[in-house]
């Protein structure tokens, strides 16, 4: 028991400095990932209601894309293949520039992508669930297009997506553990480690699960709370 908590203890002596690290970068990056991907996918799901087939076509190739290719092979190619594409572009300018990816962004977009790929379904199905009435009632009090949608949809939209999007939140924060593997210091990498150096593998593998059982409990707490507040606000009006 002694030897378990001086592994866990912060300090020279224990590895409690590193995963707690650990669980800032993720946090870190699953919330830097979080307006990222719910900016694209709500554009994106603008784009596949759109009217104009060209938007249309582009959307729905742009979630077929990115919600058919594995999370981590999107994260190879942004990561591996935007580096080679930035280094043959850079080296128009100069023969003897280089340039490196950094492994927190490379991971943010690669997340992103495959976050607004889901989440523009979720927007996609919440536009469909506002009536076409609610439109015609902003137009006909005399409010455009785009304070119609700010001040009649959104707030709508907003109280319909929030569970699907609290549930892409949850898989969001599991994919950090992926970023792992193109050297990102998160949870899984630095708990890897430190069962490599100590030879124990169970302990802090058993550590990580429960770190991402605390942050995905956290989370539904959060969101139940942000849930009943829209709710509130919703009656109110």
């Amino acid at each position: 028991m002694e030897s378990t908590l001086g592994l866990l203890s912060f300090g020279a002596g224990g590895w409690g400095d590193e995963i707690a690290s650990g669980v800032v970068v993720t946090v870190t990056l699953a919330l830097a990932t979080l307006p990222l991907g719910l900016a694209i996918g709500f554009f994106v799901a603008l784009g596949k209601q759109s009217s104009e087939p060209s938007l249309r076509l582009a959307a729905n190739i742009y979630t077929t894309l990115f919600r058919g290719l594995p999370e981590l092979l999107t994260l190879f190619i942004i990561y591996y293949g935007a580096q080679i594409a930035l280094q043959q572009f850079v080296r128009l300018f100069s023969a003897t520039a280089s340039i490196e990816i950094n492994s927190f962004a490379a991971g943010m977009v690669a997340l992103g992508v495959v976050f607004s790929s889901y989440a523009s379904e979720v927007f996609l199905s919440a536009f469909r669930a506002i009536p076409r009435g609610q439109y015609e009632g902003g137009y006909a009090i005399g409010l455009s297009h785009w304070k119609t949608m700010r001040l009649v949809v959104l707030p709508q939209l907003v109280r319909i997506a929030l569970p699907g999007l609290g549930n892409l939140w949850l898989i969001l924060l599991k994919d950090t553990a992926l970023v792992s593997v193109v050297g990102l210091s998160d949870i899984v990498r630095q708990t890897g480690i430190a069962a490599r150096v100590t030879k124990e593998a169970f302990l802090f593998y058993g550590i990580a699960c429960l770190l991402y059982l605390v942050l995905a409990v956290i989370s539904s707490f959060a969101f139940n709370a942000i849930e009943r507040r829209v709710g509130r606000m919703e009656h109110a009006r």
